[in-house]
C-alpha cells in the first residue's frame, strides 16, 4: 500500500522502499536495523529523514532525534542526550549502576562518566525497554558533526539492535571519518535523475518558462536544494524567460549566498535570533525566550513569525530552532560580522550554566585576546573529557586553550596535549598540523617525554618513518619508567609501547635494549608483550596462558596502552580470537580499533577465515583516508597473505608492489622479511619448491630458528614442507630439532600444532604414521584450517606413494575440499591429482591423462617443465595462440585450472 506522505519526495522510490522496509520490518518483529544516509549538502538527507519520521509517526513509532552541530562537535556525548534524554527521565528499566554511568555520562548526575564501552552497555537496555512499548525510530542528522562519544555509542546501539524493534538512521556528507564505523546498511543519495529533477522543479516552480527551466536543470545538477534555490534568486522576468537567463547562476557551491538577501529582509532581532540558534545548535524554546526578553521592545511573536515566513528555519514540534537545512545555518555564521558573531557567543555562554561545558567553548568564542584563566579551564574540561574517553572531543577543547595561552611554554603544552589527544582520539592529520606547529619550539622539560611521544606517532603511523622512535623514545622511556616519574597519566606504557612497534618492525638493536632495560618497571601486561616479540621461539613460552589470565583481569575496557599491549601480544602468540578484540570493539577510537583489524586479519588467515580478505582490503583504504598510512600498509601485508595462501601471483605482486618500496625505504624487516616469506608460500602454492626452500634458506640458515623473524613458525612450516617436497629431508629434520630443542610447543597451542605438523612432515616412513596421527591430536588442530588441509595433503600423498590408496581418498577429498572453500585453487588441483592418482573418479573434472591426444600430452609435458607458449611453440612448431588453444582443452580434461598443477596431473613418463 502506498503511503499519502510518498507525495512529499520526488525521486527517491528505492531509497523510501528500503527505508520502509526497515520499518515494516521492525514492527513485524523481524528485528531492528541501522542505515547511513550519505550524500552532498542538498541532496535531500534531511527531506528524507523527515520523510521516515513522518510515516514512523503515522505507524506508531516513537520518534527520537538528534542534530549534529558544528559548534558542538567537541562535547562529548552531546548527541546522545539528545537521544536519550526523553527516555531516561521516566525509565525503571536501569539497574542502579547502568543508570548511574549513563547519567553521568549525559550530564544528569555528577561525577566522572564511565567510558564509552559502558555509556553503551547501559543506553541499550534503556532502548530495548523503550521498545517493548512501542517501536522506535532514532534518527540522526548531520552525524558529520555528531561528537565522537555519541556517534561511537550510537554505533555500537547499532550493532545490537538487530533482535528488538529499533530503527537507526543517520545521515552524513561524504566523509570517511564519519561513515567507515557506522553499522548497517549504507544508502549514498545521489543527484535525482533528469526526469526526476524536471518533475520536482515544475512542483516548485510550476511558471519557469521552458528555457528556463531547461537551464536551471543543466547548472543544478540533480541536487534538489539548488533546483529549488536557484529560481528563486532570478528576477521574474527571468522566470517567465521575458528577460534572458544571465551568464552564471548560482552553482551549488553558491548555494550559502541564497540565503544571504533573506537574511537581510530580517529585522536585526530576527537575524540575531538565527544567529544565536546556529551558533547553539539548535536551541529549545526555553532559551529562545531568553534571548529575546534581553532585546528592547521586542515582540517576540512577530520575530518567530517572521522567521517562519522566511522560509529560512521554525521552531519543531520538540520545542527546538530547525532550519531547513544546514547550509542555511552555515549562511546564518558566514554572514555575520566577526564582532557581532562574538557577542552572540558571550550572550550564549551567559544563558549557561557556569558547569556547562558548552559555556567554555562559547566564551572560548567569543574572546578577542589571550586569556589564561579561560585557557586553564579549558584545560580542565579537556582533561576530563579525555579522562571520560573521548579523546577526538579534547583535543579540540586543549587546542582551543592553547590558541588563548599568555605564556609560550604553556601553549606549547597544550598543543602537546592536544596532539596526543587528536592521534589517539583516530585524528591523525590533525595531530600532525599540530605536531608541525611546534616545529622550532622551545619545549618545556616536563612535557618534553610527551612531545617526544606525539611527534613518534604522527612519524610511525602518519609517515611511516620510525627515525623518530629510535631517537627519541629510549630517552624518554627513561625519564618516565622509575616509580613516581610519569606524571602524565600512565604515558610510560605507552611509550613502551611504540618504542616495541619500532624493535619489531625494524628489529633496531638499540631499542631492544633500551626495552630489556626498562622493561622490569613496566606492568606484567607489557613485560609479556615484550616477551611475546623479542624471540618468540625462546622468549615467549607460556606467553599464551598468561595472556589468557591477564586478559580475564581487564574487564570489558582497560586503558588504551592496556588494549593495544593484549591485541599486540595475542597477534604474537595466534590467540587473537572474537572473544578478545570484542572487549574493546565499542569503547575505543580508531587507534585501538586499527590494532583490532590487523589482529582480526592475522587470525582469520591462520584459522581460515579467508571470505574476510575483501573486507581487510577495504579497511586498509579506510585506513589510508584516515592518514594512518602505516597501518594500511600492515592490512595490506595482511592482504598478501590471504594472496599468497590462495596462489593469486598477479594480485600478490600487485600488493606486494605497491608497499614493499615504503617498507624498505622505512627499514621495516617486519614487512620485507614477511614479503620474502609470502613469496615462498606462493611458490609452494604454484608447485614450485625449489623456489620456495632458496627464499626462506636464506632467512633461516642452516636449520635455524632465527632471532628477529616475525611469526618464524608459520615460515618454519613452510621451509619444512620445501625441503622434503625438494628431496633435502635431513635439512628439514634439522629444522624440525631447532624447534623442538627451543620448544617452540610451549608458546600457545598454534606453536604446538606447528610443531607436531612439521615432525609428521619430516618423518621417516616407520614413525610416519605415529607422528601424523599426534599432530591431528593436538588439542585444537581443527581451528588451523590452512595448514590442517596441507597436513592432510602430505599425508594423503604419502599413503598413495606406498600404495595404501584407500586411506589416502579420505585425507585427499579432505584437504581438496578445504582448498575449495578457501578459494586456493592451485592447492584444491594438486589434491584433485593426487585423488585421481590414487583411482578416485572425480577426482577432478575431466577423466584424466588418458584423454589427452598424443599433441595434447606433448604439449601438457612441456608446459610442466616450465615453459612458455612461445617456448613450447618453438619446439613444436607451433603458434603461440595455437598452443595456448591446447592448454585450454587440457586443464578441464586433467580436472585442473592452472598451469601449477600439471606435473602432480600428469602420469610418469
Amino acid at each position: 500500500m502506498t503511503d499519502a506522505i510518498d507525495s512529499d519526495l520526488v525521486g527517491r522510490e528505492p531509497e523510501t522502499a528500503s527505508l520502509r522496509r526497515r520499518l515494516t520490518d521492525a514492527l513485524d518483529g523481524t528485528g531492528g536495523a541501522s542505515v547511513l544516509l550519505r550524500g552532498d549538502a542538498g541532496i535531500g538527507k534531511t527531506a528524507l529523514l523527515d520523510w521516515a519520521g513522518r510515516l514512523a509517526s503515522k505507524r506508531g513509532f516513537r520518534v527520537l532525534r538528534a542534530v549534529g552541530s558544528e559548534t558542538e562537535e567537541g562535547l562529548a556525548f552531546g548527541a546522545l542526550q539528545q537521544v536519550l534524554g526523553p527516555l531516561l527521565a521516566g525509565s525503571t528499566a536501569l539497574s542502579a549502576p547502568r543508570r548511574e554511568a549513563l547519567e553521568r555520562a549525559l550530564g544528569v548526575r555528577a561525577g566522572s562518566p564511565a567510558a564509552g564501552f559502558a555509556v553503551g552497555a547501559s543506553a541499550l537496555p534503556l532502548l530495548a525497554a523503550a521498545a517493548r512499548e512501542a517501536p522506535v525510530l532514532v534518527l540522526v542528522d548531520d552525524l558529520h558533526w555528531v561528537d565522537g562519544s555519541s556517534a561511537e555509542v550510537l554505533a555500537f546501539l547499532g550493532r545490537r539492535i538487530s533482535g528488538v524493534p529499533v530503527v537507526m538512521i543517520a545521515a552524513t556528507r561524504p566523509r570517511p571519518d564519519t561513515a567507515d564505523d557506522w553499522p548497517g546498511e549504507a544508502l549514498d543519495i545521489a543527484a535525482l535523475t533528469p526526469e526526476a529533477a524536471g518533475i520536482l522543479l515544475r512542483r516548485r516552480h510550476p511558471t519557469l518558462s521552458a528555457r528556463t527551466a531547461e537551464r536551471v536543470l543543466a547548472e543544478a545538477g540533480g541536487n534538489p536544494l539548488a533546483l529549488d534555490e536557484i529560481p528563486c534568486r532570478l528576477h521574474a522576468d527571468h522566470q517567465r524567460g521575458i528577460l534572458p537567463l544571465p551568464d552564471q547562476l548560482p552553482l551549488s557551491v553558491r548555494l550559502e549566498r541564497l540565503f544571504a538577501e533573506r537574511l537581510e529582509a530580517l529585522t536585526p532581532e530576527a537575524r540575531r535570533l538565527l544567529l544565536l540558534a546556529a551558533l547553539s545548535g539548535g536551541a529549545p524554546t526555553s532559551d529562545v525566550g531568553l534571548w529575546l526578553r534581553s532585546e528592547p521592545d521586542c515582540d517576540t511573536g512577530a520575530v518567530l513569525d517572521l522567521i517562519d515566513g522566511s522560509g529560512l528555519a521554525h521552531v519543531d514540534s520538540a520545542g527546538r530552532f530547525a532550519f531547513r537545512h544546514p547550509l542555511v545555518r552555515s549562511a546564518v555564521v558566514s554572514v555575520t560580522p566577526a564582532a557581532e558573531k562574538a557577542r552572540a557567543h558571550r550572550r550564549l555562554a551567559e544563558v549557561l550554566d557556569v558547569r556547562d561545558p558548552r559555556r567554555l567553548v562559547h566564551e572560548a568564542a567569543a574572546a578577542d585576546g589571550p586569556a589564561e584563566d579561560l585557557a586553564a579551564r579549558l584545560q580542565e574540561a579537556a582533561q576530563y573529557i579525555a579522562r571520560r574517553g573521548g579523546d577526538a572531543e579534547a583535543a579540540l577543547l586543549m587546542d582551543r586553550a592553547a590558541t588563548l595561552s599568555e605564556d609560550a611554554d604553556a601553549r606549547v603544552r597544550r598543543v602537546t596535549w592536544a596532539a596526543v589527544m587528536a592521534a589517539r582520539g583516530g585524528r591523525l592529520p590533525y595531530a600532525t598540523r599540530l605536531v608541525e606547529s611546534l616545529r622550532g619550539a622551545v619545549v618545556p622539560a616536563d612535557v618534553a617525554p610527551l612531545y617526544g611521544y606525539a611527534v613518534v606517532y604522527v612519524d610511525q603511523s602518519h609517515r611511516i618513518d620510525f627515525a623518530s622512535s629510535l631517537t627519541l623514545l629510549p630517552g624518554a622511556l627513561g625519564s618516565l619508567a622509575e616509580p613516581g616519574t610519569d606524571p602524565l597519566g600512565g604515558l610510560a606504557e605507552q611509550v613502551f609501547f611504540k618504542l616495541l612497534l619500532a624493535a619489531v618492525y625494524t628489529g633496531d638493536a638499540g631499542a631492544w635494549t633500551a626495552l630489556k632495560r626498562h622493561g622490569e618497571l613496566m606492568s606484567p601486561l607489557a613485560r609479556l608483550c615484550l616477551r611475546a616479540w623479542a624471540d618468540p621461539p625462546r622468549t615467549a613460552h607460556g606467553a599464551a596462558v598468561e595472556l589468557a589470565e591477564l586478559a580475564g583481569g581487564q574487564g570489558t575496557r582497560g586503558a588504551t596502552a592496556d588494549a593495544w599491549l593484549l591485541l599486540w601480544t595475542a597477534s604474537a602468540v595466534d590467540t587473537a580470537e572474537a572473544e578478545l578484540w570484542s572487549h574493546h570493539t565499542g569503547g575505543h577510537t580508531y587507534a585501538t580499533q586499527g590494532t583490532i583489524a590487523k589482529v582480526r586479519a592475522h587470525q582469520d588467515f591462520l584459522t581460515g577465515r579467508w571470505d574476510s580478505s575483501g573486507a581487510v582490503a577495504a579497511e586498509a583504504g579506510a585506513a589510508e583516508d584516515r592518514g594512518y598510512h602505516c597501518n594500511a600498509l600492515l592490512l595490506r601485508l595482511s592482504y598478501a597473505h590471504y594472496l599468497a595462501g590462495r596462489g593469486d601471483e598477479a594480485g600478490f605482486a600487485a600488493v606486494a608492489e605497491a608497499i614493499e618500496p615504503r617498507a624498505v625505504v622505512a627499514g621495516m624487516r617486519f614487512v620485507t622479511d614477511r614479503l620474502e616469506c609470502l613469496r615462498a608460500l606462493l611458490a609452494l602454492a604454484l608447485g614450485r619448491p625449489e623456489e620456495a626452500y632458496a627464499v626462506l634458506s636464506r632467512l633461516m640458515p642452516g636449520g635455524l630458528l632465527p632471532r628477529g623473524l616475525a611469526w618464524s613458525h608459520l615460515a618454519l612450516f613452510d621451509v619444512v614442507w620445501a625441503a622434503v617436497a625438494t628431496g633435502r629431508t635431513g635439512e628439514a629434520r634439522a629444522y624440525v630439532e631447532a624447534a623442538r630443542a627451543a620448544r617452540i610447543d610451549l608458546v600457545s597451542p598454534h606453536h604446538a600444532f606447528v610443531l607436531a605438523a612439521v615432525t609428521a612432515l619430516a618423518a621417516g616412513e616407520e614413525e610416519a604414521e605415529a607422528c601424523f596421527a599426534a599432530a591431528y591430536g593436538v588439542p585444537g588442530a581443527r581451528r588451523w584450517v590452512p595448514e590442517l588441509a596441507r597436513l592432510r595433503l602430505a599425508h594423503g600423498m604419502r599413503l598413495r606413494a606406498s600404495g595404501r590408496v584407500r586411506e589416502a581418498r579420505d585425507l585427499l577429498a579432505a584437504a581438496r575440499q578445504t582448498f575449495r572453500d578457501l578459494g586456493a585453487g592451485p592447492w584444491a588441483d594438486r589434491a584433485a591429482a593426487e585423488l585421481r592418482a590414487a583411482g578416485q573418479a572425480g577426482g577432478g573434472v575431466g577423466d584424466g591423462a588418458g584423454s589427452l591426444t598424443a599433441q595434447e600430452l606433448r604439449i601438457a609435458r612441456l608446459a610442466a617443465t616450465g615453459l612458455t607458449n612461445k617456448q613450447i611453440g618453438g619446439v613444436l612448431r607451433l603458434s603461440p595462440r595455437t598452443v595456448g588453444a591446447h592448454l585450454h582443452r587440457i586443464f578441464p580434461k586433467l580436472g585442473i585450472t592452472s598451469r601449477a598443477a600439471l606435473h602432480a596431473a600428469l602420469p610418469e613418463p
